[in-house]
Order: structure tokens, then C-alpha cells, then sequence
């Protein structure tokens, strides 16, 4: 069991306190995922243990999707460890896609026995799920039923909830009624883009639903919301922060009288007490990157480069406490010189040069570098820029690409492949492929054989970006670490083997610099586990030697850019450099023109890149810098 310092999450009244002064809702946010879902299992557990003293039976609502998972993983835990029963549970989830067989692998059904049930005693006649296939003649009769048999329980003691980029909390989409029971409701795009990965496509998921309705989440007696990662940080503060609206259905929760989010930080991190503390908390404490983070606020709050701010523009915006120890003359040089010294067009460090002030070390001249790339393209998509420079500036660089990023390759692109090789060379082998695609059902997981097709499609798209940027074969490493090969998008745990095949890379290579993604925001996660790889195989290796003199730079991928006053590395590129990073992406043919795992955004990764690159380069010149055509960013880590 993880060790985590224990948070209160028993609800109390929002908006108490000053710097919580626009929060609507009880909220309580934690440093990691991880240790949020420890305590709302925890507050499971103690409901169920005092409803068994008591002789009674405890009616749960759950919820779906990856939020709960690790929630459902420890209440499994503590069943098996510490006695945990479910015998007096009664369970109701939330929804359920329409038409959708319980034995297919995207249904709830599926989901909530593979991650809870069948690991713990409940009584199988107290699991209640929507029925997928009820016949639409039936469905209204159905959605009924549903809702007596909550009653009949005695209503939800605890419901457990999600909450999708729209703001839906179960399916109940934008325009969603406050009094709306258990209905079937057409599903959002967005919804339907968001499920795409799960289902290999948004054409595979089902455009309908059944849901409880608002009305039935709010009769709940007591509610918890999780939600995790940057990509719902928007939503979660329109709607703690917003005005009630059918547009968002989350914010009927604001009536609630027993209802807490459980977030992270990265959920959290646009509520004003957090985006912007400055504006509610008078006794802030300036610490430097704080004072960053708001001076870059107030340049484009008021249009202003840096040194272009004056004394009433910080007093104007709650900022007086940044003038107690120097004026505005004085700190907006000291922020200028703060982001002037991120800047570098040597990545690698610029030789014989005086590096005081520069972000990396000018010792060794000639540096060793491993470039992790999660996918078989990350490397280019969002460093493209710095890796060529890093090649061009004589440093030994390796890329490393730990997974095969085999089930972002389309099953028409495998089958012309195979069809290629089968025309060049036929083979049973190369014929047992092609039969295997044509005869594939929607969703199905692909043979091993198609699956190592995949792959190698992958890898050899990999070496056309790599040689085109002049790196050499022999320091283009394949990792395929094992966690990812799975051939769905949910992937295994981490293993020793992973953590083992991470440690010797970088043994073997010894690196000066480390780079990693550390955009946390990839729709399945795959991001993260890497890094999670990373950090552990750097932890088990601090003591070596070489160690000593290695650093580790985060870059992020093609979701989301640092903000600027987070970034410690700047890399400027100019047009022709534009241009050749765009050329490296383009080897990756399989992922562009419609790729399969594209998030909520339906630009191609190139242009997400360049795009993205592009704004960081305009905001440094917004704020009083040098013009450059793009820039690439990145965070150090330490360790």
C-alpha cells in the first residue's frame, strides 16, 4: 500500500475562507492521483464497516472511466488484506453505452467486474448496471424500473463521479435538465471523441446511452467528484467557479449539501486560489517563481512587455506586495534577465563559454544524450528542433523509443504493408497477416503477429526521422518496454522488467543530459507511465558516478506547452529550422492524415507542434524578448 499523509475530504461549506472566496464547491486537491484515491477508498471502507455494524446495507453509486480505477484497486486491496466485505453492498452505476453487449470489452459491465467485482464478495444480485441492449420500445419502461429499484434500496448513500470535458457527470450532456431521471441521451461529440481510443476510433462508439439524470446524483447523500490531470482543469473550475448552467451540468452540483471534488493538482491548477493567489490571498508569500507566474499574468492582463510595467499596474491588479522590497523598475529587470537567461540556441551547452548564466553547463563540450521518446515519434513532434541542433552541435546523442507505438498504426496501413511484402515475397506468414486484418471485428485486439507488423512499421518510420537528422542507426535504441504490449489501450503496471531495460540504457550510455516528456495530459496515459519509468530507473541509479554529472530536461509533447514562466530552456528556431522539424515529422507516415489517438484536437501532430512552438516564440517577444520564428521549451528536473 502507498504510504500518504492523511487529508481530511469530509465536506464543509465552500468558500470559507478569503482565497477560496470564488469556489462554490467543496474541493479538496492533493500533490498526486494516487493519494486522492487512497483516502475516497478509505472513506468507502469506513461506510461500509459502520453501515455492517449497524446491520445495514450500504447503497453505492459508481462511476466509470480511469478516475476511479485506482479507487476500485485499493477497496480490492483492503478486501483481500484487511477484510473488507461487500456482502452488505448494494451497487448502482451511473451508465452504460447503447446498444452494448455485456461481454464486449468497452462496456461497463466488463469494466466494473474486471476492476471490482470479481475480486470482491459482493452478492452478484446487488450489482446493478444499465442494460446496453435494452430494446428501444423497452427503454422508457427500463429507465423506470431503474430508478425504483434506488428507491427500493433506500436511495444512494455514496455516489462516486467522473466528469467529462463537457461537464457531463455520468452521461448527462450539456442541456441536461436539473429534474432529469435515468433517460437514454444522445452523446456529445466531444464525449464520443474523448471515448475514441478505448473503441480504436470515434467511429466505433455508439452515438446513444443510458444514464441517471441529474436528479437521481443529486438525491444522493453524500457525492465525491474525482478528476485528474490538466486536460480537466478548465472544466473543473467552471464549474466550482461558475454560475449553475444546463450548458455545464456539473455546476447543479454546486446544491449539493455533501458534495466534495477530490482533485490533483494538475485538476486544480486553474482555480483562481491556484492560477492566480495574487488576486485572493493578501499575505501571499513572493517566493521567485510565484512572482514569475505573475508578472507574466500581468503583462497580459495589461498588453505590456515586461519593462514596460509600472508600480500602478501591480497596485491596479493586486500585486502592491511585490513592491514592498523593491520598486516596479527594478523587478521588471529582474524578471526580463530571468527570462532573457532561459534562452539558448545550445542546448547541449555553448563550449569555452561563460555558463553562469546560461541554462546548461558548457562542460563537457561534447556531451552524451539519451532522448526518451514514449512513442516511436514524440522525439521530433516535440523537441525536433533541439535534437537537430543537439546532432548538428557534435554531441553523442541516442534516442531511445520505449514503446513500439503499435496500436496508433491504422489497420490499413498494416494491411498495405503486408500486401507489399506478400506481392514481393509471398509468404504463409505475410498471407496469415492480411487474413487476420480482413477477418478483424471492430475493437478486437490484434494478433501478435499483426501487432509486431505494427511496430515495424513504426520502427522503420522512426530511422527515416532519425537518419534525416543525421543520427546514425547505431544510436537509435528500440525499448518496446513490455508494460505497453497489450495491443488495447489499457496498458499493464510497470514491472521490474521495464524499470530493468530503462536502468540499462542508461548505464550503457551514461548520459551528460536526459531528455523526457513530461506532458502529463496524453489521453491514455501512456506519457506518464514513461516518465514514471524514467524517474524510477534515475532514483535507482543517483548513486552511480556518473549521476553525479547528469541532468535531466522535461519536454512536453503535442498536448500541452509549459507555461512560460515554468520554463528553464528555451530553444529558439529559425524558419529553415521550422522546416526540417517539420520534415522529421513527416516520416511518421502512419500517423498523420487522420491519426487514430488524436485527443480533442483534430490537427495533425505537426501542426499542433509547429503551432505550439510558434505561440511560446510570439509570447516571448510579447513580453519585451527577441522575435524568433519558433521555440521549443523545457523543464529541468531534479533529482
Amino acid at each position: 500500500m502507498l504510504e500518504t499523509k492523511k487529508r481530511d475530504i469530509s465536506y464543509q461549506p465552500a468558500g470559507q475562507f478569503e482565497e477560496t472566496r470564488f469556489e462554490k464547491i467543496h474541493n479538496v486537491i492533493f500533490e498526486s492521483s494516487d493519494e486522492a484515491s487512497l483516502q475516497v477508498a478509505e472513506e468507502i471502507a469506513n461506510l461500509i464497516r459502520d453501515k455492517q455494524s449497524k446491520g445495514e446495507t450500504c447503497v453505492l453509486g459508481l462511476a466509470t472511466g480511469s478516475s476511479p480505477i485506482r479507487v476500485y484497486e485499493e477497496l480490492v486491496r483492503m478486501h483481500r488484506e484487511e477484510g473488507l466485505s461487500f456482502k452488505n453492498v448494494i451497487t448502482f452505476n451511473l451508465d452504460e453505452y447503447l446498444p452494448m453487449e455485456k461481454d464486449n470489452r468497452q462496456s461497463y459491465h466488463h469494466f466494473m467486474h474486471e476492476h471490482l467485482f470479481n475480486h470482491v464478495d459482493i452478492d452478484p444480485e446487488n450489482i446493478n448496471i444499465p442494460d446496453g441492449m435494452v430494446p428501444p420500445e423497452k427503454t422508457k419502461e427500463y429507465c423506470l424500473s431503474y430508478e425504483k429499484k434506488i428507491k427500493d434500496a433506500g436511495g444512494i448513500d455514496f455516489q462516486l463521479l467522473g466528469i467529462g470535458r463537457t461537464g457531463h457527470i455520468g452521461f448527462n450532456e450539456p442541456g441536461s435538465h436539473y429534474n432529469s431521471g435515468t433517460r437514454v441521451i444522445t452523446l456529445d461529440h466531444i464525449t464520443r471523441v474523448d471515448a475514441g481510443p478505448a473503441f480504436l476510433g470515434i467511429d466505433n462508439v455508439p452515438r446513444k446511452a443510458i444514464t441517471m439524470g441529474i436528479a437521481t446524483v443529486r438525491s444522493a447523500r453524500r457525492i465525491v467528484l474525482l478528476a485528474w490531470g490538466q486536460n480537466k482543469a478548465d472544466i473543473i473550475k467552471k464549474t466550482i467557479e461558475g454560475e449553475i448552467s444546463s450548458e455545464v451540468p456539473a455546476t447543479y452540483l454546486q446544491e449539493h449539501d455533501n458534495c466534495t471534488f477530490v482533485l490533483d493538482e494538475a485538476a486544480g491548477s486553474e482555480l483562481t486560489r491556484n492560477k492566480t493567489p495574487w488576486l485572493v490571498d493578501e499575505s501571499l508569500e513572493w517566493t521567485e517563481p510565484l512572482t514569475a507566474k505573475a508578472v507574466v499574468w500581468l503583462c497580459s492582463k495589461t498588453d505590456k512587455s515586461i519593462l514596460r510595467l509600472t508600480d500602478k499596474d501591480y497596485n491596479d491588479n493586486g500585486m502592491s506586495g511585490l513592491l514592498t522590497q523593491e520598486d516596479s523598475y527594478d523587478l521588471n529587470i529582474r524578471m526580463f534577465n530571468r527570462l532573457q537567461h532561459t534562452i539558448t540556441g545550445w542546448p547541449g551547452g555553448k563550449p569555452n563559454a561563460d555558463d553562469t548564466k546560461r541554462p546548461e553547463r558548457a562542460e563537457p563540450a561534447k556531451k552524451r544524450v539519451i532522448i526518451f521518446s514514449p512513442h516511436p515519434d514524440d522525439d521530433v513532434i516535440s523537441m525536433g528542433g533541439t535534437f537537430d541542433r543537439l546532432v548538428q552541435q557534435g554531441h553523442e546523442v541516442h534516442v531511445a523509443y520505449q514503446t513500439s507505438g503499435n496500436i496508433a498504426v491504422s489497420d490499413k496501413d498494416a494491411l498495405r504493408y503486408a500486401e507489399i511484402a506478400n506481392t514481393i515475397a509471398p509468404s504463409k506468414e505475410a498471407q496469415a497477416i492480411i487474413d487476420a486484418i480482413k477477418a478483424k471485428k471492430d475493437s478486437s485486439i490484434d494478433p501478435i503477429e499483426v501487432r509486431k507488423l505494427k511496430g515495424y512499421i513504426r520502427r522503420g518510420e522512426s530511422y527515416a526521422a532519425t537518419r534525416y537528422l543525421g543520427l546514425d542507426d547505431r544510436y537509435v535504441h528500440f525499448l518496446d518496454l513490455p508494460f505497453y504490449e497489450t495491443g488495447t489501450i489499457k496498458k499493464k503496471s510497470l514491472s521490474e522488467e521495464d524499470y530493468q531495460i530503462m536502468v540499462d540504457i542508461i548505464k550503457k550510455v551514461k548520459p551528460h543530459q536526459i531528455y523526457a516528456a513530461g506532458d502529463l495530459a496524453d489521453p491514455h496515459g501512456t506519457h506518464k507511465v514513461c516518465l514514471d519509468a524514467v524517474l524510477e530507473a534515475v532514483k535507482r541509479l543517483k548513486k552511480e558516478p556518473f549521476m553525479n554529472d547528469c541532468w535531466l530536461w522535461l519536454y512536453r509533447g503535442a498536448w500541452h506547452e509549459w507555461d512560460i514562466d515554468q520554463i528553464e530552456m528555451a530553444v529558439p528556431m529559425s524558419p529553415d529550422q521550422v522546416l526540417r522539424k517539420r520534415n522529421a515529422i513527416f516520416c511518421h507516415q502512419s500517423q498523420k492524415d487522420g491519426v487514430m489517438f488524436q485527443g480533442n484536437d483534430s490537427r495533425e501532430f505537426w501542426m499542433r507542434a509547429e503551432e505550439r512552438n510558434k505561440e511560446t516564440a510570439e509570447w516571448y517577444n510579447k513580453l519585451g524578448l527577441a522575435d524568433y520564428a519558433a521555440m521549443e521549451a523545457f523543464v529541468r528536473y531534479h533529482f
